[in-house]
């Protein structure tokens, strides 16, 4: 037997589609599986106790998706509660422990040596999971299990990472409680593609998930769209790094949908590049069901998109905005503010293009999460020593550690960055602003935090969620500031759970299932 632990406890809860999947590939090669879901336990410790009580399993897999929660000012690391979990388990079962996940593709190998775990799996699990079962049932070679990491005496050993092709997914999606992570956390998600060949300097998917883009058939999508449609999930979420690379294969998708009329059933969001995307993709889109883009867009200032290396420019930022209003799609761009070479200047200009061509809202992350081994980690450390780097951000104290959230804000921002930002953005309420800084007298570099951007235990958005609303997470909070006559004063009503009888939250889609 096989038991597969959820080991994400974000709120609000995000359903474990790598367990799905993997639980699902198991099953189909012969192997019985269980899942431990602690996400959905009301008391994980006993939900566990229990577990292994009646089960002896073969081999125990654990899920760990998140790292951090990749936010500052709260930076939260998730490290120590896998630490935990896995101590725990040594005391109920004796079976090895395997873990796997997109967070702990990352840091695989030290993850591995930290944690107590016997092995991990960097890439993906599907087959890798099945193989490694049935090396510990007969030849226990480890070299042959694609993306392998495991203890050899006090060594640590690393096979390559499983990132095979070609993509193909089981498509049941029935090992978790779909729905209930739907009535919950408001959304499902789907994967169309793996991998991603962009060249972003801060980005950590090609350290999980390859930098080849391995792409889904549309028939295999649109098999899973139909089991989620079955189990009452019809508002989706894309789990791709971006759904329109390649653009052809988005096409294909969206045509597949729209061909077995998927996309009069369903609404679905998706992450995109700004580039490409034009006027019969975003068409193709639309009739496929999507109501909601949310474009990776970092700046508007030439000199940070060359930073960034981003292939857009000013004038595609304007033309996706105008697409996705021409189709009737709600669209939301990112910032990315404070990365190497960002002023005041540079703040400025991206900010008022942004206004100017108008989204509907604007997510203004200040500060760059450093993985090790990314570009952004080659020019922050040209810079000099980390330790004593003014734009280096942390709360933690000796050597620079990776593995925990670190981040970089360009010192040229001056002391109280999120302040100038805010005062940039002058109010406007389709920005999320970044948190103010440290109030006088506490500690240096530890913001009020209020979670007003960060999805993490954000109460705004779980009590909207309970009242009905459903779709991606900005597009909810976005529709509860129009709903509630400002977002200040809207998450102030979700978070008193004024939302009891909500307003129409989700009038944009009843609005798009008529047409």
């Amino acid at each position: 037997m096989l038991t597969l632990i959820n080991t994400n406890r974000m709120t609000p809860p995000i359903g474990p589609v790598g367990i799905d999947y993997v639980a699902g590939a198991a099953r189909d090669a012969g192997v019985k599986v269980d899942v431990l879901d602690l996400c959905l336990a009301d008391d994980p410790d006993a939900a566990t106790v229990a577990h292994f009580r009646e089960r002896s399993p073969r081999l125990v897999g654990l899920s760990f998706r998140n790292v951090d929660d990749c936010f500052w000012p709260s930076g939260q690391s998730f490290v120590p509660e896998l630490r935990d979990t896995v101590a725990r388990l040594r005391t109920l079962t004796d079976a090895p422990i395997v873990l796997g996940g997109v967070g702990f593709s990352i840091y695989a190998e030290r993850l591995v040596a930290e944690s107590g775990a016997d092995f991990g799996i960097r890439g993906d699990g599907e087959q890798a999971t099945v193989a490694l079962y049935r090396e510990l049932n007969n030849g226990w070679r480890f070299e042959r299990v694609g993306g392998l990491i495991w203890r050899d005496g006090d060594a640590i050993r690393a096979n390559a990472p499983a990132w095979p092709q070609p993509l193909a997914m089981p498509t049941g999606r029935d090992a978790v409680d779909n729905a209930a992570y739907f009535r919950l956390g408001g959304q499902g998600g789907v994967e169309t593609k793996r991998g991603c060949d962009r060249q972003c300097i801060y980005c950590a998917d090609r350290l999980a998930k390859g930098s080849a883009v391995r792409v889904r058939s549309p028939a295999n999508v649109a098999d899973e769209v139909e089991s989620l449609l079955a189990q009452g999930v019809d508002v989706l979420h894309t789990c791709d790094a971006e759904f329109n690379i390649p653009r052809a294969h988005a096409m294909a998708v969206c045509e597949e949908l729209t061909r077995r009329g998927l996309g009069e059933k369903v609404r679905w969001y998706a992450y995109l590049a700004v580039v490409p995307f034009d006027a019969e993709l975003a068409a193709a889109m639309r009739r496929a069901g999507c109501v909601g883009i949310n474009f990776t867009s970092d700046a508007a200032s030439e000199a940070m998109l060359r930073t960034y290396r981003q292939p857009h420019r000013r004038e595609d930022l304007a033309a996706a905005v105008r697409l996705c209003r021409e189709q009737g799609i709600a669209v939301m761009l990112d910032l990315l503010l404070g990365g190497p070479g960002e002023t005041p200047e540079t703040l400025a200009d991206s900010i008022a293009f942004f206004q100017e061509i108008g989204p509907d809202c604007v997510g203004a992350a200040l500060g760059l999460r450093i993985y090790p081994g990314l570009e952004a980690e080659a020019l922050i450390a040209a810079e000099g020593p980390m330790e004593t780097n003014p734009a280096i951000r942390r709360k933690y104290t000796g050597p620079i550690d990776l593995l925990q959230p670190t981040f970089y804000i360009s010192a040229a921002l001056g002391e109280s960055p999120a302040r100038l930002v805010r005062d940039l953005i002058a109010g406007d309420e389709r920005f999320f602003e970044p948190e103010e800084e440290t109030p006088a007298g506490e500690a240096a570099g530890d913001p009020d935090v209020s979670g007003d951007h960060n999805y993490n235990a954000n109460a705004a958005l779980t009590a909207a969620i309970a009242a009905g609303a459903r779709g991606a997470y900005w597009d909810i909070l976005r529709k509860l500031r129009e709903a509630s006559g400002g977002v200040n004063r809207g998450l102030d009503r979700a978070r008193a759970g004024e939302f009891a009888d909500p307003p129409d939250l989700d009038a944009d889609a009843a609005e798009f299932q008529a047409e």
